[in-house]
């Protein structure tokens, strides 16, 4: 038998994704026809309302696999770079590439005319969002434009695809009816409607377009019918179509609901791993060795447009649920948790001198949307401290507007405390003789376990203690000191 010290098989997301296998493109030549009403093996015309982070990348997909798609967005500046041959979209492996390739080829274009695109096209998809109120209820101002902005353009045979995540209830309950009431046409018999959850991760949408299983529910079987014919024409991965848009609608918010609960856990494992000295890392490889178990990562709370967001739309439909109220309080609780660990630490924050490194809610993706550095740097400069950041992705301007003094990188610096806040890998070469004064790393996506430190500098993780984060031998990450 081979001894080791950590076990060889853990399914880990530690600074990433899980990512399968991606499924090879195995649609032939489309067969363009007018009307589309879902027959294989051919396209029509769609419009993708919504021309953002995701909306674009879904325009050059469909327009990839054959239909002649209009993109639609309010912004008029993202409207004439797309008519340009121009991705506004920074960060998206293969999509500039992806925008001039199409767009050359006469299948993608873009106004502001949400009507006349929905008059033209065979297919409507909405992907606008849905965010949060300040009472944290559903917040519907962008989504109720985008419907009421296609209304004038709907048509009988149209099918009408929203990818925006929705409470239980909302395809059928609130836009159908809202769609219905405008036009005079009946859903389900003059027109179709249906739900279909976008599953994607910033950074690897091309990738999770041709993995992720497709779930379809309509409001009726003909409406269900169509948008799956629709997505198998333009997708190559599995397509499912669910009983009804509400089976849909419940999916995505559970399985987004799922990752909260579960970080939830990791942060209390977490907390108590402090208090008995374990390193929390070695254990939840341990635990996921076994392959029942599916612990995640602790850190400092969830930022990001889906998690922090989701479960509060399900919290609308059923404030009772106690395990996902629970979970929003515990990952949001975590940087009060971390203000307090340096508080005691430093003993007061009166004046006291922080960089926080990693503005945005992740690693690598130029989007600030929940990001637990937010409320970190204003809590931060509430009990007293100089808060000043750095983000590889943002210029200092845009770190000026989160409150924040932008730090210099490289330059010498008075830091008593550094709060890593993102797992970005360019902190492992964090030169620490540019900071004498330093005291603290509280390091809040544990990247930092296994980097070299001054021995006047106290390392803090998220259950990694000082005592056990070096304790294990494990190989460190190139161009960082091992143990």
């Amino acid at each position: 038998m081979t001894i080791v010290t950590r076990p060889s098989r853990v399914v880990s997301l530690l600074g990433g994704a899980i990512t399968p296998p991606v499924n090879p493109c195995s649609h032939g030549t489309p067969r363009a026809v007018t009307p589309w009403t879902g027959e294989p093996g051919t396209v029509g015309r769609a419009a993708v309302v919504g021309a953002g982070k995701m909306g674009l990348p879904l325009a050059v997909q469909f327009a990839r696999h054959g239909w002649h798609v209009t993109a639609v967005d309010v912004n008029a500046e993202v409207v004439a770079a797309i008519n340009e041959g121009r991705s506004h979209v920074t960060g998206e492996p293969g999509l500039a590439e992806g925008v001039a390739q199409v767009h050359a080829a006469g299948l993608l274009a873009a106004t502001v005319d949400a009507a006349a695109a929905a008059r033209d096209a065979d297919v409507a998809i909405l992907i606008v969002p849905v965010m949060l109120d300040d009472t944290q209820q559903p917040d519907y101002r962008y989504m109720d434009s985008a419907v009421d902005s296609i209304a004038a353009g709907v048509h009988g045979g149209m099918t009408v695809i929203f990818e925006t995540t929705l409470p239980v209830g909302d395809t059928r309950g609130r836009f159908a009816p809202r769609l219905e009431a405008a036009t005079g046409l009946r859903a389900e018999t003059d027109f179709f409607v249906a739900f279909s959850p976008e599953r994607l991760y910033s950074g690897a949408v091309f990738a999770n377009l041709a993995t992720y299983p497709k779930l379809v529910g309509g409001i009726g079987p003909e409406s269900g019918r169509r948008a799956a014919a629709f997505y198998d024409s333009v997708l190559d991965a599995e397509i499912v179509e669910m009983s009804g848009a509400e089976a849909a609608e419940f999916s995505k918010i559970a399985e987004t609901t799922y990752r909260d609960v579960n970080i939830a856990l990791a942060n209390d494992f977490a907390r108590y791993a402090d208090r008995v000295g374990v390193d929390i890392q070695e254990v939840v490889e341990g635990a996921n060795s076994q392959p029942y178990s599916h612990i995640h990562q602790p850190g400092l709370g969830v930022g990001g447009h889906c998690i922090p967001v989701y479960p509060h739309l399900l919290l609308s439909r059923a404030p009772d649920l106690e395990m996902v109220a629970a979970a929003r309080r515990t990952n949001d609780a975590q940087v009060g948790l971390a203000i307090k660990t340096l508080e005691g630490l430093l003993g007061g924050l009166d004046d006291v001198p922080i960089l926080v490194l990693g503005l945005t809610y992740r690693a690598n993706v130029k989007e600030l949307a929940y990001s637990r550095a937010l409320p970190l740097i204003e809590r931060l400069s509430f009990h007293g401290a100089e808060v000043s950041a750095y983000d590889p992705l943002l210029p200092i301007e845009e770190i000026g507007r989160c409150c924040a003094v932008a730090y210099s990188w490289g330059q010498p610096a008075p830091f008593r405390a550094i709060v890593t806040q993102t797992a970005d890998k360019l902190w492992q070469s964090l030169d620490f003789r540019l900071f004498p004064q330093l005291e603290i790393i509280l390091d809040g996506r544990n990247s930092l376990r296994e980097v070299e430190l001054p021995a006047s500098v106290q390392y803090v993780g998220i259950g990694v203690q000082a005592a056990t984060r070096r304790r294990r031998g494990a190989a460190t990450p190139s161009g960082v000191a091992s143990s």
